[in-house]
């Protein structure tokens, strides 16, 4: 038991030394809108383990904030397709870097959240009202958490504003939580940044709002929480559901979304993930227009490569899919990964299958 002990500790120990992750970027129906343009940054990529702490809020702490702040504001229509852009450090995207947008071990959801606020650039964020325009968690029947979808999508996350927010500046924060070491207290890991924007066009709604601190609860249920073992049956995100206008006229999230500009241009895709017994790849050419019209489309990619080490668990029969589990203490599933895939060790608990 000291042994296990032990092992299970150093598994931990290098999942929490190693990636870490900043929001830095967004994308506004499909537009780049700059590198760190109008997105509050901090000098460390850290994260937040104190939900008491103003440094919730939007970073900071033993995460400095780059200043002086952004002086620009993005402009974003009402209803607009949002996207945040995360990478490993500043420097933005990596090829190389394995834990390139953050390491695929980092279990957990993504959220994205709103505060009305007098100017965009006002140095202050304590004090404010938020409300809660998307999330992603965890889907027990596949087993794939937003993160997976991250990395999969090379760092971009996009979702749909609702129509109904009034026009305003706001912040726009966006989160992202760690779960690979939740099952202790102040264990998980947040990390979040605020862009800086201004929507127009806008309606008259009023959500319901929240305050950071107070938000969460350090045992929340979706906070101080054991993803590996036993198995998990559910997972509640931590704070409110994601406001919606009236009548529901507005999706809280945009999966795949392909636009053409005479700017930088968006492209998101959608891993097709396989359960434990069954494989299933979807491939759709992209489709491509000259207009500013938004094109669903569907294609799966490959990451970028990631370092194989090869771990077993439980004994079971078949073999496991892309980005399926494959092994881990308590595992009774697949060891096995399809071709292409090699069976990668996050830490005691669980590994997955990665491409290699």
């Amino acid at each position: 038991m000291v042994a296990f002990s032990k092992f299970a500790g150093a598994a931990l120990a290098i999942g929490t030394a190693s990636a870490h992750t900043i929001f830095q970027e967004v994308w506004v129906n499909g537009v780049a809108q700059g590198h760190i343009v109008g997105v509050r940054v901090p000098t460390y990529d850290g994260p937040i383990n104190d939900v008491t702490s103003n440094d919730i809020i939007c970073n900071g702490g033993p995460n400095p904030l780059n200043t002086p702040y952004p002086t620009q504001i993005i402009q974003v229509p009402s209803g607009a397709s949002i996207t945040m852009e995360w990478h490993h450090t500043l420097d933005g995207a990596n090829p190389s870097d394995s834990a390139d947008p953050v390491d695929p071990g980092h279990k957990g959801p993504i959220m994205a959240y709103l505060a009305a606020v007098p100017s965009a650039l006002q140095t202050s964020v304590t004090g404010l009202k938020w409300f809660k325009v998307y999330e992603d968690g965890w889907d027990p029947v596949t087993n794939v958490w937003a993160v997976d979808k991250l990395y999969a999508n090379k760092g971009l996350v996009t979702f749909k504003l609702p129509d109904c927010i009034p026009s305003g500046n706001y912040f726009l924060r966006g989160e992202l939580i760690a779960l690979h070491a939740a099952g202790s207290s102040l264990g998980a890991q947040f990390y979040m940044e605020c862009a800086q924007i201004n929507i127009v066009g806008g309606g008259s709604a009023s959500p319901p709002t929240v305050s950071f601190p107070g938000a969460y609860g350090q045992s929340d249920p979706g906070i101080l929480v054991n993803i590996y073992y036993p198995p998990l049956p559910s997972y509640v995100i931590p704070g409110p559901r994601p406001f919606t206008c009236p009548g529901g006229s507005n999706p809280t999230s945009t999966t795949k979304t392909t636009t053409t500009s005479t700017k930088t241009t968006l492209t998101t895709t959608t891993k097709v993930t396989t359960t434990a017994s069954t494989t299933t790849k979807t491939t759709t050419p992209a489709t491509t227009t000259k207009t500013t019209t938004p094109a669903t489309t569907t294609k799966t990619t490959t990451p970028a490569t990631t370092t194989k080490t090869t771990t077993t668990g439980s004994s079971g029969g078949g073999t496991g899919g892309a980005y399926a589990q494959c092994g881990g203490i308590g595992w009774t599933g697949p060891t096995a990964c399809i071709s292409g895939y090699v069976c990668n060790a996050q830490n005691a608990y669980y590994s997955q299958c990665i491409p290699g």
